[in-house]
């Protein structure tokens, strides 16, 4: 096993509410065509971790539950230190008690996404709120200074099966992604909140590179990209990320990745598993 500094990675809490979805005017899809479509926010109770991301009547679609504060600076520490795999607890209404997990932060709406099952998604109400125990963001690979852990949980990260050869770090992806192809969110000044997307307007290369087979939860190689103090292109640079919401219908927009494991150089390397889904990890 990997050593970490996990022992000394702080336990806290940060809190949000069932976020109502906003909008409701007309999307513009990338062909010129205005479309009135399901969005971002609220309570999504037949998408969820494991399906597709892909062929959904909708945009940036979000899995389960999607949370926020409506206070900026609180938001921003929720989206900030909530790590995928974090638990999640309802606090308040009629499923109070009752227990998910974190699957991912999706920037711009700066929701985060919380997985529940069907039974506590019906018992779940808008305005509901949710405590995580956020534990993650300063997790480090002893041995391995040059990676970026960010934005997972310790204990989720450990039964992803990393494993050490030749010096280089080897995780299971289900698919990797040239750099041509990812878009918004390229630029943003911080790779440890939020996500950023795989363009798809061009849908034979992404049939041609499997991508159109994502689902909600797969592991990635982003090829060339580096999202170590922000995200952009970098030669040899690798990044590991999760598909945390939908297809997009608008230009320059995608399946969304929140980013796990950074190397400005080649030292990670994607070994394709069609298992490599946080979900398959969290019921381990």
């Amino acid at each position: 096993m990997l050593k970490t500094n996990k022992d000394k990675v702080v336990k806290w809490s940060v809190q949000g509410k069932v976020h109502h979805p906003t909008g409701g005017t007309y999307r513009i899809t990338h062909e010129g065509k205005p479309m009135i479509l399901p969005a971002t926010g609220g309570i999504s109770y037949n998408v969820k971790i494991g399906d597709s991301a892909f062929g959904w009547a909708g945009d940036h679609v979000e899995p389960g539950v999607s949370m926020r504060n409506e206070n900026t600076n609180e938001n921003a520490a929720l989206m900030t230190f909530a790590c995928i795999g974090n638990e999640a607890k309802i606090i308040s209404g009629d499923a109070k008690g009752a227990k998910g997990y974190v699957t991912g932060m999706h920037g711009g709406i700066d929701h985060v996404l919380v997985y529940f099952d069907e039974e506590t998604l019906e018992n779940l109400s808008i305005d509901d709120k949710i405590q995580i125990k956020a534990y993650g963001q300063g997790l480090q690979l002893t041995d391995y200074p040059d990676v970026h852990m960010m934005s997972i949980d310790p204990d989720l990260f450990e039964k992803l099966g990393v494993t050490e050869v030749d010096g280089k770090l080897q995780v299971p992806v289900v698919a990797k992604v040239p750099p041509y192809l990812m878009g918004s969110g390229i630029g943003s000044g911080n790779g440890y909140s939020g996500d950023y997307d795989i363009m798809t307007a061009d849908t034979e290369e992404i049939k041609r590179l499997g991508l159109d087979r994502l689902k909600f939860g797969d592991l990635v190689l982003l090829q060339d990209c580096d999202n170590s103090y922000g995200r952009g292109y970098l030669k040899g640079a690798v990044s590991i990320g999760v598909v945390v919401h939908s297809d997009c219908i608008k230009a320059g927009h995608g399946p969304g990745i929140t980013t796990i494991m950074v190397s400005k150089t080649p030292m990670i390397e994607g070994i394709i598993d069609e298992e490599a889904n946080i979900g398959n990890y969290m019921n381990k």
